[in-house]
């Protein structure tokens, strides 16, 4: 009996499967692999006010769950080795589940995801794939400082959610671990700090997708 022959990718290839998996980012229903950790909280009463703010910082983190999304496919499609691609792959899939759990609250919330997630996921697919060209420790270290910004973005949120609001606090503090998880990872993958000037330059486009994301 003649085996299965294993099909091996080309750099075009995993950059056409990226495409096909935008598509499906900003088009359709993530699925979590895991339990929402907001359901163990009660529905929480909250004013107008309270609601809508809370639908903001949501809307934030789903559209940043988007671009973790691109990041990652981006990585992956250019990772020089298939291990790093795992990895990033695997990081990619928890990503996922931020990104449904994140929804979920917004539905919850009488809300909606950004209407700019298409261009939000283009940019940092390309950010990503750009940071693999360059090798993969540089792309681990993209990952690396990427990670510790979110985390530092969710402490924030987690402070400025509504104080009755266990059910949004739940879903970031888990996000929250595991992007300290991702961090560490690929630093023990070898990932390598990036120049002075790109995280004062993430941090900035950050900071602009975030005003955005609030309300729109």
């Amino acid at each position: 009996m003649n085996p299965i022959p294993i099909r091996c990718y080309s750099p075009l290839d995993r950059l056409l499967i990226g495409f096909e998996h935008a598509l499906t980012t900003v088009s359709a229903p993530a699925v979590a692999a895991r339990p929402n950790p907001g359901d163990a909280e009660p529905q929480p009463a909250l004013t107008d006010s309270e609601r809508r703010h809370a639908a903001g910082l949501m809307r934030i983190n789903h559209t940043g769950e988007v671009c973790a999304q691109a990041l990652y496919d981006g990585q992956a499609a250019l990772a020089r080795t298939g291990d790093t691609r795992d990895y990033l792959q695997h990081a990619a899939a928890e990503e996922t589940d931020h990104l449904a759990w994140c929804a979920e609250r917004l539905c919850q919330l009488d809300s909606r995801p950004s209407l700019l997630n298409p261009l939000w996921y283009a940019g940092s697919f390309a950010l990503g794939a750009v940071a693999a060209a360059v090798g993969d420790r540089v792309s681990l270290g993209f990952v690396i400082e990427t990670e510790r910004q979110v985390e530092a973005h969710l402490a924030d949120h987690l402070a400025r959610l509504p104080a009755a609001d266990a059910r949004s606090r739940a879903i970031l503090a888990a996000m929250q671990a595991d992007e300290v998880r991702h961090a560490d990872n690929a630093l023990a993958r070898g990932g390598s700090a990036l120049p002075a000037p790109i995280p004062r330059l993430m941090r900035a486009a950050s900071a602009l997708m975030k005003a955005v994301a609030y309300r729109l």
